[in-house]
């Protein structure tokens, strides 16, 4: 099917996803209605302009996607694309039963997610916004060696990633580069092949000179990952109990934060969910830990009353606005081997032009391939 030989396929945004990537729906006829936003549309909005009988539906972490509104696209809503790698907030069983194909943008921002969490890694370590605080509030005082505070190096340092997915595996491309240790934790799979090269690239650092001590990188249990590191950088899916044998839902709470150094940091970019954070302001109060980064958080935005706003504690927590993939290129370009919208418009158009002969189980951004699966044999 091309654009000239197909109907005038209706779409609805939750959210402005980008110039470019909007024309390109126009540019092939599709009739785009966004909304402006920038905050959510209430539900009811988004179960009204299903029921009006769109085709498409493009969606963020922020709508709740449930049976409701599948029933409200029932023999109509053809497609669901999420503009983001998570889809916490889309019900994968109703989906299912509805024979509704949703879709999401894995891949293109891993290396931007990854890069972020190193970055918030050192901001936090070296101490970076009381030093800009100093500067800005003119508390600069004269030069001393170690007043009024020091940071803590990355470089040599020991580094548990807990999760080796896609954005884990960056991550650890990254930590390498800094001759850093790694401890390596995931409850599902052991890409045994990529640490073994990295491990080699470590090797081959130290043997030619380029590093001076010797690095390692292992697989170890969750607890040993905990105690052994001086950070810890969580990259791991949001998995409640009942959906799986290990659960990641509070993974980081007051039983596991007390495993930690004193001395070390944590840094989470994955779910927010994944920690407990009534217990890591404790920790961070009582000073279990060193510090923590956060870009995802249990409830978001996050609430006036969170404790992790605690002035008490506002040297050691950097709170960010979930914002680990908010790069120009990651989020905007039309190019869906770039781009969260470029790959949040092709799943559309395969879908609505039935690309890949119509077969949704083949198409590479569907998540809900199992519903599908049966359909062409």
């Amino acid at each position: 099917m091309t654009p000239n030989d197909k109907k005038q396929f209706r779409v609805f945004a939750t959210s402005r996803i980008g110039e470019p990537a909007e024309n390109r729906l126009r540019e092939r006829g599709y009739k785009l209605e966004i909304f402006q936003g920038p905050d959510a549309p209430a539900k009811k909005l988004i179960i009204e302009k299903v029921k009006s009988g769109i085709d498409a539906l493009i969606t963020t972490l922020r709508d709740p996607i449930d049976a409701e509104v599948f029933e409200a696209g029932k023999g109509i809503l053809k497609v669901v694309a999420q503009i983001a790698v998570g889809f916490d907030n889309i019900n994968r069983a109703a989906a299912n039963r509805y024979k509704i194909p949703f879709t999401n943008t894995a891949d293109v921002l891993t290396e931007a997610t990854a890069e972020f969490a190193f970055f918030m890694m050192g901001m936090l370590a070296r101490k970076m916004w009381q030093s800009e605080h100093l500067v800005r509030e003119q508390k600069w005082p004269s030069w001393h060696p170690f007043l009024p505070f020091l940071g803590d190096e990355v470089t040599g340092k020991t580094i548990a990633i807990i999760g080796t997915g896609r954005i884990g595996l960056a991550m650890i491309k990254k930590c390498s580069g800094f001759d850093m240790n790694i401890l390596c934790y995931d409850p599902a799979y052991h890409n045994d092949e990529y640490i073994a090269a990295i491990q080699d690239l470590m090797d081959l650092r130290h043997g030619r000179g380029i590093q001076s001590e010797k690095a390692y990188i292992k697989y170890v249990e969750f607890e040993e990952a905990l105690r052994g590191a001086d950070y810890v950088s969580i990259h791991v899916p949001l998995l409640h109990e009942g959906e799986t044998n290990k659960p990641t839902y509070h993974l980081i709470n007051e039983k596991t934060l007390r495993l930690m150094k004193p001395t070390a940091y944590l840094v989470n970019s994955s779910r927010g969910p994944v920690v407990d954070e009534i217990a890591l302001a404790k920790a961070l109060k009582e000073n279990v830990i060193a510090g923590a980064a956060l870009d995802v958080f249990e409830k978001e935005p996050l609430p006036a009353d969170s404790p992790l706003l605690d002035p008490a504690i506002a040297d050691r927590a950097r709170l960010f606005h979930h914002f680990a993939s908010g790069a120009r290129i990651t989020r905007l370009s039309v190019d869906p081997n770039k781009g969260m919208a470029g790959r949040t418009v092709q799943a559309i158009i395969d879908i609505l032009e039935e690309n890949y002969g119509g077969d949704v189980s083949k198409m590479p951004y569907v998540v809900n391939k199992e519903a599908f699966e049966h359909v062409n044999r």
